[in-house]
């Protein structure tokens, strides 16, 4: 799959969907973007199933840290895609959609990942 994946807004009508937030601890609306993100989702006729986020510490290190991903594969930690994949099973989700950007190597990865396919919100308004 590359460059952008072939999921449109259309294609969400009846969808169960996770979504996936990163955020830099220092966010304090993080729960208000989330929302807005599932509310957009849903507006598509999507139902989401499921919401994660992952917060970046505000530690020297993570201060340091904050604009890069957890991981270049996946953009989040590898215990927060198990914990993704395992809601996954578990909900049966049609589609995860993560509201941060994601190239297209992370796209392929997580959609490997998760067995699902995986878009970003920035795809979904292109």
């Amino acid at each position: 799959m590359e460059g952008r994946p072939d999921f449109s807004p259309e294609g969400l009508a009846g969808a169960d969907v996770l979504v996936v937030g990163y955020f830099s601890a220092k966010e304090k609306q993080h729960a208000a973007l989330m929302a807005a993100l599932a509310d957009s989702v849903t507006a598509l006729g999507a139902h989401v199933v499921g919401r994660f986020v992952q917060r970046r510490g505000v530690s020297d290190g993570g201060v340091k840290a904050m604009d890069r991903p957890y991981s270049s594969r996946t953009l989040v930690s590898g215990g927060k895609v198990r914990e993704i994949a395992l809601a996954r099973e578990e909900t049966d989700a049609d589609v995860v959609i993560f509201r941060n950007p994601l190239t297209a190597h992370q796209r392929d990865v997580l959609t490997e990942l998760l067995g699902c396919p995986v878009i970003s919100a920035t795809d979904l308004w292109a």
